[in-house]
């Protein structure tokens, strides 16, 4: 068994800086949404990623991936939107297994109505904190990071010690 690589100050202080800021700014934006627009984190992704897709539809499996989550989580959520009348589910008719979740008009009016207080809540919890510089090396870092991790590329075992 390989000895594990420990982080060091710096790697360390990074690391934790890195929990606080994603746990914070979550914590954030999830209140903000449900106060202003009853809605979870992960319900206003969906609607974002079905806003932007051709026909405000999309086969499950691609949003799931878009959204980087379960199956089951998704079906999850779709549900919850489709109960509320945001979503709605239709069969793929090139593919008897396929499922489309579609945008309802309501469900627009409901990311229009959400997205100018979650953009501003985003501005006021991230991207207003940190200078261009700051920005571009967090969006440089986190996309190799998240590029790296969905491709399946990570090396070391099944331990995830961070001391």
């Amino acid at each position: 068994m390989r000895e594990p690589r420990w982080l060091d100050d710096q790697e360390k202080a990074a690391w934790l800086a890195f929990l606080s800021a994603t746990n914070l700014v979550s914590r954030r934006l999830e209140q903000q949404l449900k106060d202003d627009a009853g809605l979870s984190h992960t319900q206003y992704e969906v609607l974002v990623q079905l806003a932007d897709a051709p026909g405000g539809a999309l086969r499950m499996t691609e949003l799931a991936d878009r959204l980087v989550t379960s199956k089951s989580g998704l079906t999850y959520q779709i549900t919850q939107l489709e109960r509320a009348g945001l979503v709605f589910r239709r069969s793929c008719p090139s593919d008897v297994r396929g499922v489309f979740a579609e945008i309802t008009d309501q469900g627009w009016e409901v990311l229009r109505f959400a997205a100018p207080g979650h953009v501003e809540a985003v501005r006021e919890a991230l991207i207003d904190v940190l200078t261009p510089e700051q920005l571009t090396h967090i969006a440089e870092g986190l996309g190799q990071v998240a590029g790296r991790l969905r491709c399946g590329r990570t090396s070391g075992g099944p331990s995830s010690g961070t001391q």
